[in-house]
Formats: C-alpha cells, sequence, structure tokens
C-alpha cells in the first residue's frame, strides 16, 4: 500500500502566450480547472501506475471540493482518510506560457489543517510506501517521517516548494527527491561539500546513509545512494504544460519501490510517466496511465 500524506488542491490555469514580468498584465487564450495539489497528483500518479493507495489529507466544505476529489474518486484511491475544514479547499493559481512553462500561486486553505494527530488515518504497516510533500504543514511531515520509520515503512519525500526550514527533513526520508533548482538550495543549507551537483549528491547520500534523487527535467534523473550513482534518461519529447511531471515522477517512483523494482528501473519508469505527463495540459488530467508508460519504453527501447 502507498500511503500519501499531502495536499489537495483545485488549479486554476491560465494559458498566456508568455510568462507576464513584475507588474506586468498579460492577455490569456484560455482557461480551465483541473484537481491538483502535490499529494493528489503523486497519490492519483500511483493509482495510475498500477498500485494501491490512500490519501490523507483535507478539504473545505466548498464547491471546490468536490471537483478537487473527482479523478482520485475515479481512480479508486483510499479517500477514507481525506478529513473536512472549515478552510477552503487549497487552490493553485497557474500561468502557463506557450512554451509550456508555467508560474504557480498556491493558496494552502484547508491543506494547512492537516496535521499530525491526522495520521492515524493512515494506519501505516510494515513494507507500505509513505509519500510526502511540503504543501502541508512541516510538523506534519516530519511526524509522518518518524511513524513511518517505526512502522518499518518506506517513506519518499518529495522537498517541493522548496522551504529553507525543512532542510533537515531529507536526511530523514530514505529517498528525497528534489528538482535541480530545490537540491541545489538545499545543498546550502545542509552545507554540502563538492564542486558540482553530483558531487554534492554524494555528499549527501554519504553523511546521511539516504538516497537523494534529483531530476532534471528533459535531462533525465540523476541518483545518489549510499552505494551507488544512477544516471537514468528522460523521454525525447516536445512539451505541451509541465506542471504535474514532478509528480508523475514521484508517485510511478513510489510505485515501482512498493512493486519492488531495481531503482534504477524504479527510476527509467517514473522519468518516462514524467515526460508524458508534459503532453496534455493540466496536473492530473495529462498522469498517463501503466499501459502508456510500458508502451512508450517499448517504444523508446526500439
Amino acid at each position: 500500500m502507498i500511503i500519501v500524506v499531502g495536499s489537495i488542491n483545485l488549479d486554476l490555469i491560465a494559458n498566456v502566450g508568455r510568462l507576464p514580468s513584475p507588474g506586468e498584465t498579460v492577455r490569456g487564450s484560455g482557461f480551465t480547472t483541473a484537481p491538483g495539489g502535490k499529494g493528489a497528483n503523486q497519490a492519483l500518479a500511483a493509482a495510475r501506475a498500477g498500485a494501491k493507495v490512500r490519501m490523507v489529507g483535507a478539504v473545505g466544505k466548498d464547491n471546490f471540493a468536490t471537483e478537487a476529489l473527482a479523478l482520485l474518486v475515479a481512480g479508486k484511491v483510499d479517500l477514507s482518510g481525506v478529513g473536512q475544514s472549515f478552510a477552503s479547499t487549497g487552490t493553485a493559481l497557474i500561468l502557463v506560457g506557450a512554451d509550456g512553462e508555467n508560474v504557480i500561486a498556491v493558496v494552502p486553505g484547508a491543506n494547512d489543517s492537516v496535521l499530525p494527530g491526522d495520521l492515524a488515518k493512515a494506519f501505516l504497516a510494515k513494507g507500505d510506501v509513505v509519500l510526502l510533500q511540503h504543501e502541508i504543514p512541516l510538523q506534519t511531515v516530519d511526524a509522518a517521517l518518524d511513524a513511518a520509520r517505526a512502522a518499518a515503512a518506506v517513506t519518499v519525500l518529495n522537498t517541493a516548494p522548496f522551504r529553507s526550514e525543512a532542510a533537515a527533513l531529507l536526511g530523514k526520508a530514505d529517498y528525497a527527491v528534489a528538482n535541480e533548482t530545490e537540491f541545489d538550495l538545499y545543498g546550502e543549507a545542509l552545507s554540502l561539500k563538492g564542486r558540482d551537483r553530483p558531487a554534492r549528491m554524494r555528499d549527501f547520500a554519504g553523511k546521511t546513509g539516504r538516497t537523494i534523487v534529483v531530476t532534471l527535467g528533459g535531462d533525465g534523473v540523476l541518483a545518489a545512494t549510499p552505494e551507488d550513482f544512477l544516471t537514468v534518461p528522460a523521454l525525447k519529447i516536445t512539451p505541451v504544460d509541465t506542471v504535474g511531471a514532478g509528480d508523475t515522477f514521484c508517485g510511478y517512483l513510489a510505485a515501482g519501490l512498493a512493486s519492488n523494482l531495481p531503482l534504477e528501473q524504479a527510476l527509467t519508469r517514473a522519468a518516462a510517466a514524467g515526460s508524458l505527463a508534459c503532453l496534455k495540459p493540466g496536473a492530473q488530467p495529462a498522469i498517463p496511465l501503466a499501459a502508456d508508460v510500458d508502451t512508450a519504453l517499448r517504444n523508446n527501447a526500439g
């Protein structure tokens, strides 16, 4: 079982020709809404990868809640751990440029009410994979890492969004997943040594005994374990929208680990899924099914 403790949002997405500069107004070409939130995105990705998934989080008592949960319901994610808050359902305001790049402002709302006491709804057991992010209170993330360790569960911590006060949590996770910008910032906060990113990754793995995974967008993925260093390519694509690609990667990685895949194979599969997620707009609607990933990997091998 994969237990996702994290955020649930409704994404409000505007398409623009180019992303605005500070103080600038640009004309939009389209507007859509879609379920989102890093926690919910990763839960759905793990479910579409074929895993059994339980979600622990919160939504508001408002009209956004039903839409925010719709694809998780359709994906048969166990939502018994999702509570209702008097705060509004979390929202993400997203601008997507014509080149596929984006800027995002997140309003946490009900996500800030996900507290350590809610972890009782996780029903953690030995062998579970616990997937976490930084869009809920960090005290809850910290408590979840401790609870998972006590239950002999495996932990995957996605370090997004960057929060300097969360730096110490990376070394508590079995697998920490960061994009290149986040890792560089955490590297400074943790005073990692090394002339380049791979060297600092090795320093992290050596000091903590944990695995650090760094996603590089179209350039693939790097991973440093205490014993090894891995480089995994991404699929060659022309991105439409990169929103949710990292979350898709994390969900598929968790599913691979839950299936006891070797790390390199789990990373390869996750990287392919993240690439495919860039071919459609939106976060959750773009997450590929396991069969799509299998096809892409076969075609890439040929």
